[in-house]
């Protein structure tokens, strides 16, 4: 199947990802050894907050464990790849990634470390695909895609073989399968979250993500168009109509934090397909 990337940039946007989930899930409070002090915290733009309403949502949530004496200064990042390089040079603090991620990215580089007693670590979030509301028809068959998936063991044993057991820098990558005569959809992917969602250097699609797109296009008959797009133009590329899925989006399992805050409006979601938690990395201290 032929690939079609593009990289689309949007400066005026301010997003986040999934919202709008139906499920909770209570939010333990974390045993924590903060002392007095303000963070700069590296972030992937969301779908729907921008970095004042993030360092709002931030302090709201510390403050419900009762840690006054910490304060989160979001700056937001399009790719992993620039916020990386933002901890790297000292721009931000800490960086905030999806537990898969982080586990990832410190097994695989020794100058990084996870943020130990991160009180936000205890949140979780749903991943889904967005699409917009007036496709009622595409939700529908995600839908039924997604929860055979789950009740066959399919979504299992691709999160053993994607996320679960992966290796450092051996992510596998995946065949799009292409279905004679069969409708295109233009799917947006970040192309940078190892092990969720990548496109290697030299173009070929890998990880989790891809994966899940490979099995949903053969249970949902239609081609799947992959669309190399920045975190914040996931959500104006939408609504142009410039693709036809978001993918991915999240839907915090918390009270504690806006249910839309990944989730614009126009958007509708599909039924969750995955869950984590966020977790923090710094770079190791110099001994």
């Amino acid at each position: 199947m032929k690939k079609f990337f593009m990289t689309i940039c949007a400066a005026a946007l301010l997003m986040t990802g999934c919202g709008g989930g139906t499920e909770q899930a209570a939010v333990d409070k974390p045993a924590n050894n903060f002392s007095g002090a303000t963070v700069k915290l590296g972030m992937i733009t969301p779908l729907n907050a921008d970095e004042q309403k993030m360092e709002g949502v931030l302090t709201s949530v510390l403050e419900s464990f009762g840690v006054k004496d910490t304060r989160h200064l979001p700056k937001f990042y399009d790719n992993l790849k620039t916020m990386q390089m933002g901890i790297d040079s000292g721009n931000v603090e800490q960086i905030s990634v999806y537990k898969c991620v982080a586990n990832y990215l410190v097994a695989g580089n020794d100058k990084y470390e996870l943020v130990p007693n991160n009180a936000l670590e205890k949140i979780n979030y749903s991943f889904c695909f967005g699409v917009r509301k007036d496709d009622a028809q595409l939700k529908a068959d995600l839908d039924k895609a997604i929860d055979a998936m789950k009740s066959d063991g399919t979504l299992d044993k691709l999160t053993a073989e994607y996320i679960t057991n992966v290796k450092p820098d051996n992510i596998p990558t995946v065949d799009i399968p292409k279905l004679d005569g069969a409708e295109t959809l233009k799917v947006g992917i970040t192309g940078d979250l190892p092990p969720l969602d990548l496109i290697t250097a030299d173009n070929s699609p890998a990880g989790f993500n891809t994966a899940m797109l490979a099995e949903v296009s053969k249970r949902i008959n239609r081609n799947v168009e992959l669309v190399h797009i920045e975190s914040g133009a996931r959500a104006a590329a939408l609504n142009s109509k410039l693709i036809d899925v978001v993918f991915w989006t999240i839907v915090p399992l918390s009270d504690k934090i806006p249910a839309d805050i990944d989730k614009p409006e126009g958007m509708e979601l599909s039924q969750p397909y995955f869950k984590d938690s966020v977790a923090h990395i710094k770079l190791k201290s110099s001994k």
